[in-house]
């Protein structure tokens, strides 16, 4: 094992720290940022449009929002130190692996359907 492997290694974060969202999710992400010599917590959100490298030391996310009728896109690393957490505000029922399609959307139709729970669910919850 090479030293850069080993320091990969000891840059992963454990799996139960990892955030669960798949593509299509809304997620409200909490990044420290550092300004001068004063840290604070950042919370962007937006839809996941894509992944990158699984969850690997490399792996990756893109989060897109709508910020002053601009598109804003930033990808944030899956294992970075400065990801405080990731919430998973709304769940979507996505058919492809990349969402980037929703570039050329605007209003209704760059929306993504959200994933409907299922009866079982729905019923042990109000019992």
């Amino acid at each position: 094992m090479t030293a850069l492997d080993e320091l990969k290694k000891a840059q992963l974060k454990p799996a139960d720290k990892l955030p669960k969202f798949n593509i299509g999710d809304t997620v409200r992400v909490h990044f420290r940022i550092v300004e001068g010599e004063k840290e604070r917590v950042q919370v962007y959100e937006g839809v996941v449009i894509g992944r990158k490298g699984g969850e690997s030391a490399e792996g990756r996310f893109t989060v897109r929002r709508v910020a002053f009728g601009e598109g804003v896109e930033r990808v944030f690393p899956l294992h970075s130190p400065r990801i405080e957490k990731v919430e998973v505000t709304r769940e979507a029922h996505a058919r492809r692996a990349k969402l980037y399609y929703l570039r050329e959307r605007s209003g209704k139709s760059a929306r993504v359907k959200a994933k409907e729970r299922s009866t079982k669910q729905t019923a042990s919850a109000e019992a």
